[in-house]
């Protein structure tokens, strides 16, 4: 018989309207843990899915012996990291798992190569897929990763593996998880990323609360893990003073030219150093905000609506 590894596996499965692609997926993933795993446990985190994936999910454990399945239903949709913070605060495993979809666009292999290369000494193991991604998110990459001072560069995703001390040193953190990629950068810990050619290209309707959440969690990823918002005030103060220095001269040069209307010279003044100095307290307020957030970090939480435990 083939050995198996001793190592208890956790997989966090998000699930979010996929009634089309679950079962395949928990088919192809359960098979996989089972040949090279002598414990393992799969957790699917239902985020308000509308459609019939809970119930997908329960015909298939019905099939299957030997495997630990638990459905978390949150109460409402609460966006993937939340979601995935549910999941992983119930997972039990000595590595975990985080899948971001169910969408398996790549050779089930790819599952174990990851777990591999952790053994290797790396806390956190990223699989990313060789495609094109859209401007929007070149964009966002492009701004993360040049104004953040984290050595890790982050690119997409589609699944990890977390070490459970990777998993201890982020609960450490005391922060909460608006955006794990970059909670995972800034961990201190080993990270590498393996990149694989997508074999097969999905079709799911694009989903309007995931698609929010990825915005916002991009213009909150760049505004809490980034320096954009102090440099882009900073490159506005800049520009002010280079106006109100333009002013100023012109100002006393028409001054000089007795060309100036009683009142003008000094109003103008006013203004132009007024602006200068709105600018320069909106920079100061900023770094001291970015501050308090680096100290001080809000913990969310989550609801949970039940927890199911299938097998």
């Amino acid at each position: 018989m083939k050995n198996k590894e001793k190592n208890f596996i956790s997989s966090v499965v998000y699930v979010r309207n996929d009634e089309d692609q679950i079962k395949s997926f928990l088919e192809r993933l359960n098979d996989l843990l089972k040949n090279n795993f002598e414990k393992y446990e799969i957790i699917l985190v239902n985020d308000g899915s509308t459609d019939q994936s809970v119930r997908e999910i329960k015909e298939f454990s019905k099939k299957i012996e030997g495997a630990s399945i638990s459905i978390i239903n949150m109460s409402f949709y609460q966006g993937k990291e939340l979601a995935i913070n549910a999941g992983l605060d119930m997972a039990i495993g000595d590595f975990v798992y985080e899948f971001d979809n169910v969408n398996m666009d790549y050779n089930s292999d790819l599952i174990m190569d990851i777990y591999k290369k952790s053994l290797e000494g790396y806390d956190i193991v990223i699989a990313s897929p060789n495609k094109k991604r859209k401007l929007t998110s070149k964009i966002f990459y492009k701004l993360f990763n040049k104004y953040s001072d984290y050595p890790y560069k982050i690119d997409t995703e589609t699944f990890r593996i977390l070490s459970r001390r990777s998993i201890n040193r982020m609960n450490s953190m005391n922060k909460s998880i608006p955006y794990r990629k970059a909670i995972q950068a800034s961990s201190g810990l080993k990270i590498t990323t393996i990149s694989y050619n997508v074999i097969k290209k999905y079709n799911k309707k694009a989903d309007k609360y995931l698609r929010k959440e990825r915005e916002k969690n991009a213009l909150d990823a760049l505004i809490l893990f980034t320096d954009v918002s102090y440099k882009g005030v900073i490159l506005l103060t800049s520009l002010m003073l280079t106006v109100t220095v333009f002013m100023s001269i012109y100002t006393i040069v028409i001054f000089l030219l007795r060309r100036a209307i009683a009142g003008w010279t000094t109003t103008m003044l006013f203004l132009s150093f007024s602006f200068f100095g709105i600018f320069l307290i909106f920079a100061i307020i900023i770094k001291y905000l970015s501050i308090l957030i680096n100290l001080i970090f809000r913990k969310m939480s989550y609801l949970i609506e039940s927890v199911e435990k299938l097998n």
